[in-house]
């Protein structure tokens, strides 16, 4: 692959914590991780410098409890994005990848804190580098976690993966009748109120320029097509050219 042939040399890929659980209904498949383990293989072995924040919904998810209190439900939450962080840490490392894990919550003996240097530092080494602990406060998602640390590494793209090729303007697995979109400004996503992101992640990304794509993780090679700029998925910006 030559270098010229790659259209972002550094990105932030946000995956959520389901795409880890493969079939089951919890935790963490290794065949799944593995598999995502040898696309990001692919990817440093094109020089991308490459971030990725993960959720930890297959881990814990805060959102629907009732007998806990916002706060601690949150904070169990980004708790189970850092054992997410550590797992794919792991599966990274077999497949002779140099990563590292940094939590927005100080937790030394587990990995290390994040600063933005440290981050900055590791990615221009060309290592891989996980983001942890959301932003390490409550009532924030891992999605606006991921809209600002693209912004702090100074992304050239933010990618988010889900189970659908791009954004629709209903959820295709419930209406056959839903419109792809191919591109989107952020203010279509925000007055459409499209489910793409929440929307503190959307404003941060449209106030700092940040273009995101949203791509189908499990369809074969979308991650390779759209860090080489080829038209997968949905690409949301400021301007949608006519």
């Amino acid at each position: 692959m030559s270098k010229n042939s790659i259209a972002y040399r550094r990105v932030l890929l946000k995956l959520s914590g389901e795409a880890f659980m493969g079939n089951a209904n919890f935790g963490i498949d290794p065949q799944v991780m593995s598999r995502m383990a040898q696309e990001i293989q692919e990817l440093v072995s094109w020089e991308v410098q490459l971030g990725l924040v993960i959720g930890g919904g297959n881990i814990f998810r805060g959102a629907g409890l009732t007998n806990i209190e916002r706060v601690p439900a949150d904070t169990m939450g980004m708790l189970a994005t850092v054992m997410n962080g550590l797992a794919f840490q792991d599966a990274l490392k077999k497949c002779d990848i140099k990563a590292h894990v940094l939590s927005a919550i100080p937790m030394n003996t587990v990995c290390e804190a994040y600063t933005q240097r440290q981050a900055l530092s590791y990615l221009t080494k060309g290592h891989v580098v996980i983001f942890v602990a959301g932003t390490g406060n409550p009532y924030f998602t891992t999605d606006t976690a991921a809209s600002l640390r693209a912004i702090e590494i100074k992304a050239d793209l933010m990618i988010k993966a889900t189970k659908v090729d791009g954004v629709y303007s209903a959820d295709p697995q419930i209406d056959p009748t839903a419109q792809h979109f191919s591109h989107l400004t952020y203010n279509d996503v925000i007055h459409r109120k499209l489910a793409v992101m929440d929307t503190t992640a959307v404003v941060l990304c449209r106030d700092n320029n940040m273009p995101l794509r949203v791509i189908n993780m499990g369809k074969n090679g979308a991650l390779s097509r759209a860090i080489k700029g080829i038209d997968e998925g949905t690409l949301i910006e400021e301007k949608v050219n006519e």
